[in-house]
């Protein structure tokens, strides 16, 4: 296998970047609560071994090229947890993400022979590809990202269209196709939810 492109935009999305019909997406924050902590980075791949990291810069630019593509209700987004990036998304550039595919939910809908749905065991088992998750905690707004951080975020979305691909196959092998483009259609709701502090409660419970 070659080694993936990386290409780095700072404050926006390089004009005449196109991602086809289906995007993947994920993002960098400096923590999990989307109203404390800044959204730093947001990396994209079309599938084809490029990846594009948008650093999101403190006090920067607008990045409307990124904006308009979040919008763009022609191309799928592909995100693995989307309910988070979609929330990070919408609190911080003020665009609820549409439409949208979550390699999770689709995971916990086809694979319940197992409660491993992370992007590292998925990307095991499914496509045989091993992800290295050593830049998971790091200082994602720092004005300079290193090598390392770089290759963490673009790994993080370059496999996501044949991770889509692989479970698209089961999930339709066990009938359950509806169930996740219904949970998908939700999901934008849930990342309203979450930041409205509904992000603990089971509104279907009891």
């Amino acid at each position: 296998m070659s080694a993936p492109v990386i290409k780095l935009h700072k404050g926006d999305l390089a004009a005449n970047i196109g991602f086809g019909a289906a995007v993947a997406i994920d993002t960098e924050t400096m923590g999990l609560n989307p109203h404390r902590d800044r959204l730093c980075v947001v990396q994209l791949s079309a599938g084809d071994g490029t990846a594009h990291i948008v650093q999101i810069l403190k006090d920067g630019p607008e990045p409307v090229r990124l904006k308009a593509l979040l919008a763009d209700d022609k191309v799928l987004k592909i995100f693995h947890f989307a309910r988070f990036d979609l929330a990070a998304l919408y609190q911080h550039l003020g665009v609820m993400t549409a439409p949208v595919y979550c390699t999770k939910i689709a995971s916990k809908l086809a694979r319940t022979y197992t409660d491993r749905h992370g992007l590292k065991d998925l990307a095991h088992e499914v496509l045989g590809v091993e992800l290295s998750k050593q830049q998971q905690s790091s200082d994602w707004g720092a004005a300079e990202l290193t090598q390392q951080q770089l290759a963490y975020a673009a790994h993080d979305v370059l496999h996501l269209h044949a991770i889509k691909d692989k479970l698209d196959a089961m999930l339709a092998r066990e009938g359950r196709t509806d169930y996740a483009a219904a949970a998908f259609r939700f999901l934008p709701v849930r990342a309203r939810l979450d930041l409205t502090g509904f992000a603990e409660d089971d509104l279907f419970a009891h």
